[in-house]
């Protein structure tokens, strides 16, 4: 256990990088960075993410230790925090990177990083329902718990920005990339392919529960493609179609009428791409509407979903 001036000294050292300002990263940026990947760019990159990611980790450490109503006592909390704190003294510890040997070990090292923060959004989701049972449920929320939400928002997408970041240099360490993919972007992505396979697999875990599965139909151009990170979109869809087939399996299995299919459209706009995902299932109480897009909302249903398929499946 770290004495108490090493862990004063890592504290102040976290608030001080907490403090400077992170780097802003495209995901065209990394895109054309990446594109043909060499010895001096790697090196490029690992020097990059060796200054980056302790900006950007210090940050994340920092908010874990400021959250109100006690969240940040709670042990699944601290836990995450130390996960943090661990990182960034594991970066700052590494020497400058300056040669192929500096970067490879530096790879190494980030790739470790990674895989300790796998568990990082279902430990959160565990001090979090915690907290929620201390406050004895929604109707009893105080006023400022808005600030809990905040923070989630800050805190998922700075963790995927973070392993965005060290996916893509460990990707581009792969001789053998498929074709048209630069490290974890797919320049090529099909939103019909993804959309398919998706539905493919949230039915595989309706099945399995039930025995049986709504259909899904899919419409859209099966040639459009667009650059982006396949297992980003799998996950967004595959988590929404499982709630659809839920919902809809739920409604119709004791009904002598037919299941109507799920349905998912993917249109391709002039500046962006738009997939819509429907279904029969019965949708959402009125009066459970303005709360559905908060973390401490969840309903029986949601709640029976986490049973079906709790895939907390790894980002890169």
């Amino acid at each position: 256990m770290a004495s108490e001036p090493v862990a004063r000294a890592v504290a102040e050292e976290i608030a001080r990088w907490g403090a400077m300002r992170q780097t802003g990263v495209s995901l065209r940026y990394m895109m054309e960075f990446g594109a043909r990947p060499t010895e001096r760019t790697l090196l490029l990159a690992a020097q990059f993410l060796h200054k980056e990611l302790p900006i950007r980790i210090a940050r994340r450490a920092l908010d874990l230790e400021s959250l109100p109503f006690g969240l940040s006592s709670k042990p699944a909390i601290l836990k995450v925090r130390d996960w943090y704190v661990d990182s960034f003294r594991d970066i700052r510890n590494f020497p400058e990177v300056r040669n192929k040997d500096d970067e490879l070990a530096f790879t190494q090292m980030i790739k470790m990083i990674r895989v300790r923060h796998t568990n990082v959004v279902p430990t959160i989701a565990l001090g979090v329902q915690q907290l929620k049972k201390d406050l004895g449920g929604p109707k009893a929320f105080p006023p400022g718990i808005h600030e809990i939400h905040q923070f989630l928002d800050r805190f998922y997408m700075s963790r995927i920005g973070i392993r965005m970041l060290i996916g893509q240099h460990v990707a581009l360490h792969d001789p053998d990339p498929e074709p048209g993919v630069i490290g974890l972007i797919n320049t090529k992505l099909s939103p019909m392919t993804v959309a398919r396979i998706a539905s493919e697999d949230a039915r595989a875990i309706c099945m399995r529960e039930y025995g049986s599965a709504p259909d899904v139909d899919i419409y859209g151009d099966p040639d459009f493609t667009f650059p982006y990170v396949t297992p980003h979109l799998h996950l967004m869809m595959f988590e929404l179609v499982k709630n659809s087939l839920r919902a809809v399996q739920e409604r119709y299995m004791n009904s002598d009428k037919h299941a109507p299919p799920v349905r998912i459209i993917v249109a391709d706009g002039a500046e962006d791409v738009t997939i819509k995902i429907s279904d029969e299932g019965g949708g959402i109480p009125r009066s459970g509407l303005s709360r559905i897009f908060t973390y401490l909302y969840r309903t029986d249903a949601y709640l029976h979903l986490s049973r079906l398929g709790d895939s907390e499946e790894p980002l890169p």
